[in-house]
């Protein structure tokens, strides 16, 4: 297909990487949906590309209105041939720390809406044989999780985790599937944050954490949007597409301990087949 007949669907497209993406894709002349929560903050990205972009409310945690707004999408566009789960949020706090409120409303939000969202659009692709389904995870939710965002980086794990078995599910009807894990870019990352109260153990781990993420360098979310448009563009997309040098050094980090890890205990792995000597 020609990339500027393709129709994409966005979610989260007020601020950050979801906004870059909306104008990155509609700036080369396709297609898109717009949405977010409060439709307002992304109206003006429609107004600039009349006729090739609409603006929806959507909370993808409302199961009923993910439903309404796709079918609202393919009678208005008549197809959809890339859906990006971009919506989500951060949570700060140890893992004793945190509230089952603030945990399960992170995974409603996290998981749940990427999973609202897939339901709702893999059918007309199937039916199709065509499409691309984008799952915005973390590069926290695979490398090794910093203390603090262990909620967060356990939501976007599970967010790689869905996807890799997605994709396996659905490349007989021609749909691909890459998970994208960013680094630190400059979204509303850190504005969206919700924050579990301290208790005293923690407290320093906090204020450590908190200097900490006032200092990061972050990324320009333009340039991640630019990269994920190149990817869905390929003849051959990743599974997995990691954004940003910081994120990339650290996942490469992370997967060589890993590979040490496995050698070493090696061993034990194989007494648990046979016994013990």
């Amino acid at each position: 297909m020609d990339s500027r007949d393709r129709v994409w669907l966005i979610t989260g497209c007020s601020t950050g990487l979801g906004r870059a993406l909306a104008e990155a894709v509609l700036d080369r002349g396709e297609r898109a949906a717009v949405t977010a929560r409060r439709p307002e903050a992304a109206a003006d990205i429609a107004a600039k590309h009349d006729g090739r972009a609409r603006t929806f409310a959507l909370d993808v945690t409302d199961e009923q209105q993910v439903k309404t707004v796709v079918t609202d999408v393919l009678a208005a566009f008549g197809r959809i041939d890339v859906v990006v789960n971009n919506a989500g949020y951060g949570l700060v706090g140890a893992i004793e720390d945190v509230n089952d409120a603030q945990a399960k409303r992170l995974f409603e939000t996290n998981v749940f809406g990427v999973l609202n969202v897939i339901r709702a659009v893999v059918p007309a692709m199937r039916e199709r044989r065509a499409g691309h389904v984008i799952n915005v995870s973390s590069a926290a939710g695979r490398a090794a999780s910093p203390p603090m965002l262990g909620l967060y980086s356990a939501s976007k794990h599970a967010v790689g985790a869905l996807s890799e078995s997605l994709a396996a599910e659905v490349a007989p009807f021609g749909i691909k599937v890459t998970v994208v894990e960013p680094g630190a870019f400059a979204t509303n990352f850190r504005n969206s944050l919700d924050v579990a109260k301290p208790s005293a153990a923690y407290a320093g781990l906090a204020q450590r954490l908190k200097q900490g993420i006032a200092m990061m360098a972050l990324g320009d979310p333009r340039h991640a949007a630019r990269a994920i448009v190149r990817a869905v563009d390929s003849a051959d997309p990743p599974l997995r597409l990691v954004l940003g040098e910081r994120a990339a050094g650290g996942m490469r980090a992370a997967l060589e301990r890993q590979i040490e890890e496995l050698a070493r205990w090696l061993p034990f792995a194989r007494l648990a087949d046979r016994g013990a000597d």
